[in-house]
């Protein structure tokens, strides 16, 4: 093996880096100059190669800290930033057991949400059918959460959350609001039910027209805004993202989009802030496919309607009534578009529309207000003036 020469230039230079040791490696040589140089300033000449401990790694917020430290020795570092464990209610209540309230049973089952999951149907044995059915699959799944069922309304009583999914459904050629006269007489039913059974659950309304059941159920509960809320934006965002996703040839999981207004003709599926891997919308689409895209967000839920003859959607509305029980129960953050009551965010008051907010253990938290292009503000204001004439409000 080949080595170096080591003079005395080379332990001088070992002293100045503050070095007393100088390791001597295989093949080295030493001049007698360099012994007599180390002997004389105190460095110790050491047969290699040396066993030299792992370095210590740091992750990037220690880095920081040290760094902030030196900085200012009265600098205080921050409390660890511990992510909070998801909350497991201890009920659940769906009011509705058919295709949507049995598909949101399931999927809260199978996520173990809850300790109990109560299912109420007018329909006789429907709910306590779907009940009996989820539970024989526990032997399979191992889920905690246990099911049951009935017809009876104060079956609701000591939920954390309630899902009202009851109502009439669309038939081919209706729109939501054709369902006003006869869903509002199920809302004000369980919204009684409610009030007395279950006066500090979070209600979350899926029955249509939604904005407008939402609506009346505020008036029926007599709860504040931030415990009422109702699903729509969650499920017409995610019919955009797939049309998006769709029409790009990438999958949803590279799309940033995010639908507003009402769950109707009004709805305003929000194009200046979508994305498509991060990406404007005009790197990938032009204006003709983003235009059919919005289209087909609006008109998804017709689509399903048209195809099934009797019936609407009932396992992509599910999804979207689990993932606005996620965020409430801190499985997810950030926000997430939802139908609430404003007051003046957006410069609307009084009237239920879908908008971004962030949810938690109380129920709405507080609603984000998104940078609009002019026509995305005038669409809002023209869902919010649809529903307030539909409900016979004053604009």
């Amino acid at each position: 093996m080949s080595g170096r020469v080591v003079g005395s230039e080379l332990i001088e230079d070992a002293r100045q880096r503050g070095r007393i040791v100088f390791e001597i490696l295989p093949g080295d040589i030493v001049t007698d100059v360099a012994r007599e140089t180390a002997a004389r300033i105190g460095i110790r000449l050491v047969d290699g190669p040396l066993e030299k401990a792992a370095p210590v790694g740091s992750d990037g917020n220690t880095f920081m800290r040290r760094g902030l430290y030196r900085r200012s020795a009265k600098w205080v570092a921050p409390a660890r930033n511990v992510k909070a464990k998801a909350r497991r209610f201890s009920k659940i209540a769906l009011i509705g057991a058919g295709g949507v309230g049995g598909n949101i049973a399931h999927l809260a089952a199978m996520a173990d949400m809850a300790d109990e999951i109560a299912l109420i149907d007018i329909a006789p044995g429907l709910a306590a059918a779907t009940a009996l059915d989820l539970n024989h699959t526990g032997g399979i799944t191992g889920t905690k959460a246990r099911c049951i069922g009935g017809e009876n309304l104060a079956m609701v009583s000591g939920a954390d959350v309630i899902v009202v999914t009851a109502g009439r459904a669309r038939s081919p050629g209706m729109t939501r609001a054709d369902l006003i006269e006869t869903n509002a007489r199920v809302i004000r039913s369980a919204a009684e039910a409610i009030r007395t059974g279950a006066p500090e659950a979070i209600v979350i309304v899926v029955t249509n027209p939604l904005d407008e059941m939402t609506v009346e159920m505020l008036r029926a509960t007599g709860f504040p805004r931030e415990r009422v809320l109702g699903m729509a934006g969650t499920l017409d965002s995610s019919r955009f993202r797939n049309a998006l996703a769709m029409a790009a040839g990438v999958t949803p999981a590279d799309v940033q989009a995010i639908t507003l207004g009402s769950h109707g003709e009004e709805m305003a599926p929000i194009t200046s802030l979508a994305k498509i891997k991060g990406r404007g919308l005009d790197k990938f689409l032009s204006q003709e496919q983003i235009d059919a895209c919005v289209k087909d967000a609006v008109t998804g839920g017709g689509q399903v309607v048209a195809l099934k003859k009797s019936g609407s959607a009932t396992i992509a509305p599910a999804h979207s009534t689990i993932e606005l029980i996620d965020h409430i129960r801190g499985a997810r953050s950030g926000p997430i578009p939802v139908s609430v009551m404003l007051e003046g965010e957006y410069g609307i008051s009084d009237v239920v529309l879908g908008v971004p907010a962030h949810l938690g253990r109380s129920g709405m938290i507080s609603v984000e207000e998104l940078r609009l292009t002019d026509d995305e503000q005038q669409a809002l204001n023209t869902a919010a003036d649809a529903i307030r004439k539909r409900l016979g409000m004053n604009s």
